[in-house]
């Protein structure tokens, strides 16, 4: 008899172990996830100084775009929570739609080798965002899912895991985007 209590005992402390190591893991991966993302973030904003003082060499009377795109970076670099980084990242390409459609009316900037190339590492930016964003949520997914499952559900609140994972979704982005694609090249 006392082998049986041994032998449930046993099971229950693996089962908790199993658990508990299961959402650690999947709670480093949310939080390396999101180290990628605040990267990639930090990586496009250290380019748009240079895109807006290429832009205000041709586009001097243009003042208050170039506070708006300053404010939105300002905003995604002060972000830390996924909530707060989806509010400026949607301002934040608000703001870059009304750059990029400052520069539509100077022929000479959209031809500058400068402009060309900080467009082309900005895009390449967006895309590595985009990855690091779906790569983000997919693990966001499977950490809320794992903790609201039978039988981690259960323990999970008393191992320490008691909140869900936010996602980071940037209101309007995926229906903007399928309605109006947004265009960087010029």
């Amino acid at each position: 008899m006392t082998w049986i209590i041994i032998a449930v005992v046993v099971a229950v402390v693996l089962i908790l172990a199993f658990i508990y190591n299961s959402l650690v893991r999947l709670n480093q991966q949310a939080s390396e996830a999101w180290s990628d993302i605040t990267v990639q973030l930090k990586r496009r904003a250290d380019l748009i100084p240079n895109l807006v003082s290429t832009v205000q060499g041709y586009a001097k009377h243009e003042k208050s775009i170039f506070e708006d795109v300053t404010k939105a970076r300002a905003d995604t670099l002060s972000a830390q929570s996924p909530a707060e980084a989806a509010k400026a990242e949607g301002d934040f390409q608000k703001t870059m739609k009304s750059l990029f459609a400052v520069a539509e009316n100077y022929p000479d900037l959209k031809a500058s080798q400068n402009f060309q190339e900080l467009q082309a590492e900005l895009t390449d930016t967006e895309d590595k965002i985009q990855a690091s964003r779906r790569f983000y949520n997919g693990v966001v997914r499977d950490f809320n899912t794992k903790r609201k499952t039978f039988p981690t559900n259960i323990f999970a609140s008393l191992l320490g895991f008691r909140q869900d994972k936010e996602f980071f979704e940037v209101a309007g982005a995926e229906s903007a985007s399928i309605q109006n694609p947004v265009d960087v090249k010029f």
